[in-house]
């Protein structure tokens, strides 16, 4: 038996965000990041539709990008002070996937970090509150999936929370809110989605329901993703769909190694954060590679590109294609090809990567990546990405 999980409704395009004034409930605290939707109005506005639905409002600000632990029990706080029955997540993936883990906390006190890293170990929620998620970027899709990352600053890891009970209840979609992004996190979002739909596509939970998400978001993003990081409009509107659907494909297939990784180095180096998108793109290539030694997984990857339109005749040709096709994108969007490129010092590489390596394959999503690794494989597939080396194991 197999679960497909959604949010009950899903509201995209222009104007949605509109629909904050249907929720129906008494309270609703309103969680947000740095104060990109303050400066738009964004803030303002949900603020006042949400009072328009005739909820008391109260606003939780500041969440930092990559949420700490401590933000998330400084919100569950808050909120058992407020007592709201509609929590509303606005912003980045970090302000949304903050308060899916204050909403753990808001509801039972008691319960400790280290339960909730137990993949789909969650208490059962909506026991005092609803979630509704606004997405400002177009790529994490935490509105629609089952997942949160919440940042360990002491130990510098991430760790992802994953259970059905935190896929959100509503999803606002809408693209006026990514209007202004900067092009650095348009790349940048944009890869963390096209590694989700090509993950899904290949996990070893991939199925009927997924693949045609998983497919039509990585053809959307090839489409529309270099047009939107060039400021197009219409290809921004595109891309905040395609990432959603992404987002629909990977919280019911589950993911790979390629954000294991990610999940590991992103606060691992004294040279500063590895932007979780943007190791995304450097990792993918390499890791398509190294699964594509797996028949099944290089038959998947050979039909994501055919599907795209890609050259090849054999499998191992169309994997090179659409391996490529990444590097490509990559070099349009000004993202390294490798760690030595972005800037890891080489020894700090060195004398971590062993203990990096080994927590990546502890980490939650390398279960359903579709080619089995160990510490010391993974090793040598992050030694392939600093140095740029071909994957040949």
């Amino acid at each position: 038996m197999a679960r497909f999980t959604l949010p009950r409704d899903v509201y995209h395009g222009k104007g949605c965000l509109a629909e904050l004034k249907n929720l129906k409930g008494k309270k609703a605290i309103l969680v947000v990041g740095g104060g990109a939707m303050k400066r738009q109005g964004f803030l303002d506005k949900a603020v006042g539709y949400l009072k328009e639905a005739g909820m008391e409002v109260d606003v939780f600000e500041g969440v930092e990008p990559d949420p700490s632990v401590e933000t998330v029990m400084r919100g569950a706080e808050a909120m058992r002070k407020f007592e709201p029955d509609w929590i509303v997540a606005m912003g980045g993936g970090s302000p949304i996937d903050a308060a899916k883990a204050m909403w753990a906390f808001y509801e039972y006190p008691e319960t400790t970090f280290e339960e909730l890293c137990i993949p789909f170990n969650f208490p059962e929620l909506r026991q005092k509150a609803k979630f509704a998620a606004i997405p400002s970027t177009s790529g994490t899709a935490t509105e629609v999936t089952a997942f949160s990352v919440i940042t360990n600053y002491q130990t510098g890891v991430k760790y992802p929370l994953a259970d059905f009970n935190i896929t959100p209840d509503v999803a606002i979609v809408d693209s006026e809110l990514v209007e202004q992004l900067p092009a650095k996190q348009v790349a940048y979002t944009g890869m963390d989605a096209l590694t989700h739909a090509i993950e899904a596509y290949v996990s070893t939970l991939n199925c009927a329901y997924t693949d045609p998400l998983a497919l039509q978001a990585i053809e959307m993003v090839f489409d529309y993703l270099p047009a939107s990081y060039h400021g197009n409009q219409i290809a921004r509107d595109k891309m905040h769909d395609a990432q959603c659907l992404a987002g629909m494909a990977f919280s019911n297939a589950l993911l790979g190694i390629v954000h294991s990784m990610a999940h590991k180095t992103g606060a691992a180096f004294s040279t500063g954060h590895i932007t979780h998108g943007c190791a995304n793109a450097m990792y993918l290539p390499f890791v398509i590679k190294y699964n594509s030694g797996d028949p099944v997984a290089r038959h998947r990857y050979a039909e994501i590109a055919r599907r795209m339109g890609l050259d090849g005749t054999s499998e191992q040709a169309l994997v090179n294609s659409l391996c490529k096709k990444i590097d490509d994108f990559n070099v349009i969007l000004g993202i390294p090809k490798t760690l030595k490129e972005f800037g890891i010092i080489e020894d700090e590489f060195k004398e971590k990567i062993a203990g990096i390596a080994e927590r990546a394959v502890g980490d939650a999503c390398t279960g359903s990546n579709p080619r089995v690794i160990d510490p010391a494989t993974m090793e040598k597939l992050f030694n392939c990405i600093y140095y740029g080396t071909e994957v040949d194991f």
